[in-house]
């Protein structure tokens, strides 16, 4: 049985989707839907002593239904990489293993310039992935050039990847007719994000915040906080 998983690049992810990632022998970062603003996409939430902040990328924008999301391009009038690896460590210094992982920052902000908000958010993801030792291999949609929308358009990649399981996000619930899978012997599952509260800077705790604050807070044991504690 190959397993598979599609979703959309977010920016700097929570724990979540490394979790879904962990559980399939393939990830597809879903490239070639339509770009949406003020999504996941393009922002994040972290954790300050005045409750969670959003730190947002600035996108061009070129109209609502006119760009793919590995088309849309980051805006440069701002020093954004800048402004986001300062919050970071306004808010992280104190967290236990900041300074061990601090490294991570330094490579996504300081050392590359970003053109395309895909391309960093794939590269975000897949370093975060090699950290925690993930093995499931990365494809971007591009590379399989299928059709069809929404649920039509998973069935295809996952037949184009040679799939038999595809692991999705609970929301998806919403537009998959599971009878579209079961005619293609595709076996569907949900995941089921439930995780153990962690020591976190400030309080109250938040589970939906990058995944970046699990590991300045719990450095070599984030793992356990996604699916080791599952046992």
């Amino acid at each position: 049985m190959k397993k598979i998983a599609i979703s959309q690049p977010n920016y700097i992810p929570w724990k979540g989707v490394f979790d879904l990632i962990n559980q399939v022998d393939v990830f597809v970062f879903l490239e070639d839907v339509q770009y949406t603003k003020a999504d996941w996409r393009s922002r994040n939430k972290i954790i300050t002593d005045n409750g969670t902040k959003w730190l947002s990328v600035p996108v061009n924008s070129k109209g609502k239904y006119h760009q793919m999301i590995y088309e849309a391009e980051i805006c440069r009038k701002t020093d954004w990489q800048q402004q986001h690896f300062n919050l970071f460590r306004r808010y992280y210094r104190k967290a236990k293993y900041f300074y061990d992982y601090e490294w991570l920052l330094e490579d996504f902000y300081k050392a590359k310039s970003w053109n395309h908000i895909s391309d960093f958010n794939m590269y975000s993801t897949k370093t975060i992935a090699n950290l925690l030792n993930i093995k499931t291999e990365f494809i971007s949609s591009l590379t399989l050039n299928c059709s069809g929308t929404k649920d039509d358009k998973l069935i295809s990649i996952c037949k184009k990847a040679g799939a038999d399981y595809y692991l999705s996000g609970p929301a998806a619930r919403n537009y998959i007719i599971p009878e579209k899978f079961e005619k293609e012997n595709i076996q569907l599952k949900y995941m089921q994000y439930i995780y153990p509260d962690y020591e976190q800077v400030f309080q109250p705790f938040d589970h939906y915040v990058t995944v970046l604050d699990l590991i300045f807070n719990c450095g070599e044991n984030a793992a356990y906080y996604i699916w080791g504690w599952r046992g």
